[in-house]
């Protein structure tokens, strides 16, 4: 997945969970940060960020913050719709004769719906910011809403579908992805759950650029997706 223009800032302040403050060769601007988690160990005064303009009319701000440097070096695209673009482009490279995103199923929307033959697999999409030493954690902020899709798998594995958690690891150097029992317990508790349903983890690890996501390869599951 690549951004079409790129524009590196310094990052200066985030005064709420939707906008960022950086400045651009010398000029201050008011950014959209494409994140409404913490990233409160990324986003700090200082840093490196980078920015696309995606050229909407009517916008108010012109640019999105989808990138930033942590203080170990390690670059993290935050870009919360980046995880389900890749994994849709890696999707449509596999044999499936169906992949349909967004797919309401009970009361929720699962991220995809695929068909092979006679299997129908559902298949949700976390993306994971959160690192620490060495290890990606999530989520980095409480989420009903990912319970409530953990427990949509959980029932749609029961009812014969090939049911899959998927986490697409926004920053180089990391393999793993655990639930972040100290944000939300739950979470973790939901995980487990899933895990002794059947519901198989994917953990889907990235090569980060300033424009660009890079799927590499896939760990996790016993199965051929």
């Amino acid at each position: 997945m690549k951004y079409e223009n790129i524009v590196r800032a310094t990052f200066l302040e985030r005064p709420n969970r939707f906008i960022a403050r950086v400045e651009i060769e010398g000029q201050r601007e008011t950014v959209h940060v494409k994140n409404t988690g913490r990233c409160k160990e990324l986003l700090l005064p200082g840093c490196e960020v980078w920015l696309t303009a995606p050229g909407t009319p009517g916008r108010k701000t012109k640019y999105d913050l989808v990138a930033v440097r942590k203080d170990t070096g390690v670059l993290f695209n935050i870009d919360s719709q980046a995880p389900n673009k890749v994994v849709k482009e890696w999707l449509l490279k596999k044999d499936y004769e169906k992949v349909a995103p967004e797919y309401t199923y009970g009361d929720s929307r699962i991220d995809f719906y695929m068909e092979r033959g006679k299997e129908k697999y559902l298949m949700e999409v976390k993306g994971c910011t959160l690192e620490i030493d060495g290890i990606g954690y999530f989520p980095d902020a409480p989420t009903e809403r990912g319970i409530k899709h953990i427990r949509e798998l959980i029932r749609a594995k029961k009812e014969g579908y090939h049911a899959i958690l998927a986490f697409v690891i926004q920053m180089d150097g990391v393999t793993e992805v655990r639930p972040h029992i100290e944000t939300h317990p739950e979470f973790g508790e939901a995980m487990e759950a899933a895990k002794k349903a059947g519901v198989k983890i994917l953990f889907l690890p990235c090569h980060v650029e300033p424009g660009e996501l890079l799927l590499k390869e896939v760990r996790g599951g016993d199965f051929s997706l």
